[in-house]
């Protein structure tokens, strides 16, 4: 225990608490910028096994923020770099690398053995495939967003609402962080918060992090928390989030890096066919899909190749 005593001093910890942690499995989607900060934090106070998933190599332009890599990572897998750097800095904890994208076909069979999921993918549509499955199974759901300088951080799922009950629709414009840029501080303070959230949902503490958000703007140095435990999930249609082999024969794919969104007004679907459009974000697709379903059809999904 001598690795955790500053932790475990404390009654909201404990030695019962610090066991807590040793037994849980947390699946993490991510080892960027997000991923960087958290997980070190949850190896270093001794979560028993993380699941990392990323797709990614490790990049020069990413050390700014991603601060987990060295020089010598540059060209290796991130999921991979990220393992080897957590065990050597906790080798009790059990750290499992996996260099593939979190889609929502494996998504589902992690969940089933997590106790806990961190969002820390900067994919939109990834962000809602995970808060749908997690509603559905009931297990809690930490996510984060962070652009330029400003982001938050936010407990959904496992009793409390869904990320869509929050977020319903996704903003008009909204940017990536290889798109609009990032500060590297901004991502380590959301990381963090995402790390004590998930072991502040871990430990059982009160008043829970579930249910809430936690908004920082360094832009101008504010910060800013709201509830939304009794948020109603939405009942509009929204678009469904698959993978790209769930993807079926007679299905309509409509890749939007290639090709142009068709008039909703032109088509006709069978009674067993959906359309699905594909980006890299998410983003583009979910427009797509929301002037499909405006129009009156319901069989629309989305889905995203990006990380």
């Amino acid at each position: 225990m001598n690795r955790y005593i500053r932790q475990s001093c404390l009654p909201e910890v404990g030695v019962a608490g610090q066991a807590k942690l040793a037994r849980a499995h947390v699946l993490v989607a991510g080892a960027g910028g997000l991923g960087s900060a958290l997980l070190p934090l949850l190896v270093g106070a001794g979560v028993g096994r993380i699941t990392v998933y990323d797709p990614d190599v490790v990049e020069v332009h990413n050390l700014h923020r991603q601060t987990l890599y060295r020089m010598s990572d540059v060209g290796q897998p991130k999921a991979l770099c990220s393992a080897q750097h957590l065990q050597a800095l906790n080798p009790g904890c059990s750290v499992t690398e996996v260099v593939a994208r979190l889609d929502p076909d494996k998504a589902q069979a992690e969940i089933a053995s997590a106790d806990l999921v961190i969002d820390a993918a900067d994919n939109f549509a990834m962000s809602y495939a995970l808060s749908d499955l997690c509603l559905a199974t009931a297990k809690p759901l930490v996510s984060a967003s962070v652009i330029g300088r400003q982001g938050y951080a936010g407990g959904f799922c496992g009793g409390a609402p869904s990320l869509r009950a929050v977020f319903p629709d996704l903003p008009p414009t909204a940017g990536s962080c290889s798109s609009a840029g990032v500060m590297g501080p901004a991502v380590a303070t959301l990381g963090a918060m995402q790390a004590q959230m998930a072991l502040s949902i871990l430990l059982g503490h009160e008043p829970s992090p579930l249910g809430s958000i936690m908004s920082v703007d360094f832009s101008n140095w504010r910060t800013s928390q709201f509830r939304f435990d009794g948020a109603p999930e939405p009942e509009t249609v929204c678009p469904r989030i698959i993978s790209r082999a769930a993807v079926g024969g007679p299905d309509i794919l409509v890749d939007l890096r290639k090709e142009s969104v068709p008039n909703p007004d032109e088509l006709s679907l069978g009674a067993e066919q959906q359309i699905v459009f594909l980006c890299a974000s998410g983003l583009r697709a979910w427009r797509a899909a929301r002037l499909f379903i405006d129009a009156g059809h319901s069989q629309v999904a989305i889905c995203a190749e990006g990380t």
